[in-house]
């Protein structure tokens, strides 16, 4: 007896101490708002965080605020009434969140601005981010590639889109690619023949497909009856997407009307698919699951007390203060590359992109 009682404590001993990880104690709750499901970015951006952050000892609070502002502010008030310890936030209007971020500071709750600045507010503590000048340098970078201006014994005609203007970020990429595109519109090696140009003009709001789907529709009927465009600058896949829908609309690549050179961002399965055909030129990667890490790391480095790495800290003025930030690097895609950039990380599978 005294035998299978010692075995018994033993084998009780034995499954305890397997079992201990699974009862670690949790470090607590960290909020997660993602703008919306419409995107397949942010649903990834999200499930990613998740996962990472449970793998890291925390709870995760994911929401997705379905592009609704009262809804997104409503999740945020809910996370800091439930004693989320940091925030983090992929705002849908940037500009919107100063009161809910002084009821998370009053709380000590930390906050996190993930990939979009979240401007007036001095209540950010910190952003995590891709270079998104450098993102706007190389979608213009490589529309000039696909028009080969450098051969071009005759101006190019482009057109000019933008992201939404209630979004930080889509001034830099604005900037970033008129920073390349505006000497040769200058030199009059490229045309913007409607003269739409600056955000005011070109601003797509919430980054919605059907509304640059609309006026790139408006473009073709009233400026190019007699003309014919060679390339579009496109901040989005979303946008580019329903650009693309529009031009082939009106007989762009068939016969003798070759696909404009349409560039995009993200990456997006549909756009990636659109590439490998021959229809959309390009679109900028952005490797959300290291973004994701580097967020996982800034909030542990808060949780014990430590200042988080940062890279940046003058280029992000949010109206309040400059937030100290993380830039990763994005990457050029397009038809030469897609396979060995997009399935050599693992981000997507053959089988994902040939099907």
């Amino acid at each position: 007896m005294k035998l299978i009682t010692s075995l018994l404590a033993a084998a009780a001993m034995s499954v305890a101490a397997f079992a201990a990880p699974v009862f670690a104690q949790d470090k607590g709750t960290v909020g997660i708002s993602m703008p919306t499901k419409t995107s397949t970015r942010w649903i990834s951006d999200g499930e990613t965080m998740e996962k990472l952050f449970k793998e890291a000892g925390y709870t995760p609070d994911l929401q997705f605020a379905d592009d609704d502002i009262p809804n997104q502010l409503a999740q945020i008030e809910n996370m800091v009434t439930k004693g989320a310890k940091v925030l983090v936030i992929a705002a849908i209007d940037g500009t919107t969140l100063s009161d809910i971020l002084q009821k998370a500071a009053d709380a000590g709750v930390k906050v996190i601005a993930y990939d979009r600045l979240i401007r007036d507010s001095g209540n950010v503590n910190y952003y995590a981010t891709f270079d998104n000048f450098q993102v706007g340098v190389l979608q213009a970078t490589s529309l000039v590639q696909g028009l080969k201006l450098d051969e071009a014994k005759e101006p190019k005609n482009v057109e000019l889109f933008g992201g939404s203007p209630d979004d930080n970020n889509a001034f830099f990429f604005y900037d970033g690619a008129m920073s390349v595109l505006q000497p040769l519109i200058d030199s009059g090696k490229i045309v913007v023949k409607s003269g739409q140009m600056g955000m005011d003009q070109v601003g797509t709001l919430r980054w919605d497909g059907a509304v640059a789907q609309a006026r790139m529709e408006n473009l073709l009927s009233s400026t190019y009856t007699d003309a014919k465009v060679d390339g579009v600058l496109s901040p989005y896949d979303g946008l580019s997407i329903g650009i693309i829908s529009a031009l082939k609309g009106v007989g762009y690549g068939s016969g003798d009307m070759p696909m404009p050179i349409v560039t995009g961002q993200d990456a997006e399965l549909p756009s990636v698919k659109s590439i490998l055909a021959g229809e959309q030129y390009s679109t900028v990667f952005k490797d959300t699951r290291e973004l994701a890490k580097v967020t996982v790391g800034m909030v542990n480095a808060i949780m014990d007390g430590k200042e988080p790495e940062v890279n940046d800290t003058k280029t992000y003025e949010n109206g309040v203060k400059v937030v100290p930030s993380y830039l990763l690097k994005p990457v050029s895609v397009d038809k030469t590359n897609a396979k060995d950039v997009l399935v050599g990380s693992g981000y997507y599978t053959e089988d994902q992109i040939n099907n």
